[in-house]
């Protein structure tokens, strides 16, 4: 489905930057990778929480229409990983709203409202969603404070901007014990049943929340999906983080290469390539067979459809912006076809031609002299090849616009830099009126074939230059940014590394993430620490009701794993809507969900066992 605009245009506006100090101290993260280990298993995290975990009600209120009641206590994250949530965010606040009088006797139904991103205090959830369920369907409330949000709020962080990585993990892992704290003291205090339900990343800490419950509990997330990893990755989001700080970090701390990086894995990698690739293959294939048959009925246009069908680009793809050049090939990374129509009689498909055809250049070109045979057979092999200065002067002197085909085939795959014998020398670029590009190039450039990639950059002429700046001119220009490892990782089409200002943004939608070390860390950190497969399945998944938007950018659902695939059992609801409208116009239906999900609960246990 197609992301909201609206999304995209209300994260612009949004001045709210995440992770703006980094990934947070390495230590921190070996330790919350440890810690999941133990969260994610339901029977060895209850061994966690007493029954009777100490609890501070600090204020008791009888309103007009229900009861009031407001507490606090200690995290239990911080009694078992020691200094690693923030003193501030150490005490749980929380409010509570019962009904005055329980509408059933022994019924007396209770849901825990996580928090969503920026929901500070509890006036919004208060408000929107806990006082109409106590008054539509006599559901009482608690409202818990996120760590890092409103009273549980640093000094020094502004807004929602959470300054590390690490604080998200720290935020998940403090929600999991504290929900099981308040469903403790819900039953002590002969509160029941129990259900637990959140907005967008309230949503999601609720499925965590619910993972490690022992006994029936209804769940509603709501705009949220499986995994977190998404939604700072593909979603809108993805544009508020500070890319480049983050993999110059990544680079320069050997902890987190060699020792972080081993701990994490990415769940939906290899699963969902290799089942979106017999998705998308079988629809292929029968979606050619019934067309081919169509046509003609005949035995031999059937052996064509099959000649066809064996040709299809079926590599799978990491990002959705990737497209294939060949125009009936398979995105996989959005599990549709491109193309089902295939020509009556192609046999090689437009790829193979437009490299048959530019193998026939250079060919000419290597018998007109213009390029010499070494350079030929560099431009037409496979392999990874170096140009050095001189064959990079002779590729520019030609006038073939050809040319510009076969570099825009190549890909920067890393570029070596000898300080011993040579130095990288930048001054300042001039682009003339035909394009060509000069600039100061002292080191040799690695490239490697790569046919698969989209064909619509911007033509770049290399040209080599000997100009150098007069001492004044040194003196009066600023001093440039020195060469790190993150500038030769990205496309050659979209950033030259010698070409790249300093400072410039990440565009991650216009890379393949897995070109980019730090990117892949992130994902990795992000799937280890919040996807759903990765924790024990909730006792009862029919009670689980998960509304999602169809147009949703900043959840996106590609590429990962599936609600109804982890959870079997579970309903997973659609609003067409993205994400943003569906929060403003959609509230009714949330709650209506959850209304359900409690009958359903009602009909199906009593006191914690099923009814027959």
């Amino acid at each position: 489905m197609s992301a909201s605009k609206l999304d995209a245009v209300y994260r612009s506006i949004l001045i709210t930057k995440f992770f703006t100090k980094g990934w947070g101290k390495p230590e921190n993260l070996r330790r919350l990778f440890e810690f999941r280990k133990v969260v994610s298993d339901r029977e060895e995290c209850l061994k966690l929480i007493d029954r009777d975990y100490p609890v501070t009600i600090t204020k008791e209120q009888n309103l007009s229409d229900c009861k009031l009641l407001e507490g606090y206590f200690l995290s239990p994250l911080e009694k078992f990983l020691p200094g690693i949530v923030p003193e501030v965010a150490q005490k749980a606040h929380f409010q509570a709203l019962l009904p005055m009088h329980w509408q059933e006797k022994g019924y007396n139904p209770v849901c825990l409202h996580l928090a969503g991103t920026g929901d500070h205090f509890f006036w919004r959830r208060r408000n929107l969603m806990v006082k109409p369920l106590l008054k539509e369907a006599g559901i009482g409330g608690i409202i818990l404070e996120n760590p890092f949000y409103g009273l549980r709020k640093p000094t020094d962080q502004v807004r929602s901007s959470l300054h590390n990585v690490s604080d998200i993990f720290v935020m998940g892992g403090c929600l999991i014990l504290e929900s099981l704290v308040l469903f403790h003291w819900c039953e002590r205090n002969g509160l029941g049943p129990l259900g637990v339900t959140g907005l967008s990343m309230g949503g999601h800490m609720a499925s965590l929340a619910a993972t490690n419950w022992p006994k029936p509990l209804v769940l509603v997330p709501c705009l949220s999906w499986s995994t977190a990893s998404a939604v700072f990755l593909q979603g809108v989001m993805s544009h508020s983080i500070n890319w480049d700080l983050l993999e110059d970090q990544y680079l320069s701390d050997g902890a987190y290469r060699e020792k972080l990086s081993k701990m994490v894995t990415i769940i939906d990698e290899a699963f969902l390539a290799g089942k979106k690739f017999a998705q998308t293959y079988s629809k292929s294939m029968d979606k050619n067979t019934q067309t081919t048959a169509q046509e003609n009925k005949t035995s031999v246009n059937s052996v064509k459809c099959n000649m066809t069908e064996k040709e299809l680009d079926i590599t799978y793809k990491e990002s959705s912006h990737t497209k294939l050049d060949a125009p009936n090939g398979i995105d996989v990374s959005k599990n549709l076809v491109l193309n089902n129509e295939v020509p009556k009689n192609a046999i090689r498909t437009d790829l193979f031609q437009q490299i048959e055809k530019l193998n026939e250049e250079l060919k000419r070109l290597l018998e007109e002299g213009k390029i010499s045979r070494v350079l030929y057979e560099k431009l037409v092999s496979n392999d990874k090849f170096e140009l050095n200065p001189e064959e990079i002067e002779n590729i520019n002197r030609l006038n073939e616009e050809n040319i510009k085909e076969i570099i825009m085939k190549c890909k920067i795959d890393t570029l070596k830099i000898d300080s011993s014998k040579a130095q990288l020398q930048t001054a300042e670029t001039n682009t003339s009126s035909n394009g060509t590009i000069q600039k100061n190039i002292s080191t040799d450039v690695i490239l490697q074939k790569n046919p698969s990639i989209e064909d619509k950059a911007t033509t770049v002429h290399i040209q080599k230059t000997v100009n150098t700046p007069s001492d004044k001119e040194v003196k009066s220009k600023p001093e440039k940014k020195s060469w790190n490892v993150s500038d030769l990782t990205s496309d050659f089409w979209v950033h030259l590394p010698f070409l790249r200002s300093s400072g410039k943004k990440i565009d991650i939608s216009k890379i393949h993430w897995r070109d980019r070390e730090a990117l892949q860390f992130m994902r990795g950190i992000m799937d280890e620490c919040t996807h759903l497969s990765n924790f024990s399945v909730p006792y009862d998944t029919s009670l689980i009701i998960a509304v999602c938007a169809k147009h949703d950018a900043y959840v996106p659902r590609e590429d990962v794993g599936r609600l109804e695939e982890i959870w079997p059992g579970a309903e997973v609801r659609y609003v067409d809507a993205g994400h943003v409208s569906a929060y403003i116009l959609h509230q009714s239906l949330f709650r209506s969900c959850i209304k359900e999900a409690f009958e359903r609960s009602k009909k199906k246990w009593k006191d914690g066992k099923h009814i027959n």
